[in-house]
C-alpha cells in the first residue's frame, strides 16, 4: 500500500508543478501585456502572440496532465492487481 501512496503523492506533485508553471506563465504574459499596452503596434502584436501562446500552453498542460493520469492509472492497476 506504500507504493500506492507514493504514486498518489508523485502524481499530485507533478500536477501541481504543471499547473503552477502554467499560472506563473500567465502572470508573466499579463505583466508584459500591461507593460506594452501604451505602445500601439507592440501592444497588438504581444496580445495576439500571448493569446495564441496561452491557448498552446493550456493545451500542452492538459495533455501532460492526461498523460500523467494514464501512466498513474497503469501503475495503480499493477500495484493493486486489477486487470
Amino acid at each position: 500500500m506504500s507504493e500506492y501512496r507514493d504514486i498518489q503523492t508523485a502524481v499530485r506533485v507533478e500536477k501541481f508543478r504543471i499547473w503552477f508553471a502554467w499560472v506563473c506563465g500567465g502572470f508573466i504574459m499579463l505583466a508584459i501585456a500591461l507593460a506594452t499596452q501604451n505602445i500601439a503596434v507592440v501592444s497588438v502584436i504581444t496580445q495576439v502572440l500571448f493569446v495564441a501562446g496561452g491557448i498552446a500552453f493550456t493545451i500542452t498542460a492538459v495533455r501532460m496532465t492526461n498523460a500523467l493520469n494514464r501512466k498513474a492509472a497503469t501503475k495503480r492497476r499493477d500495484i493493486l492487481g486489477d486487470v
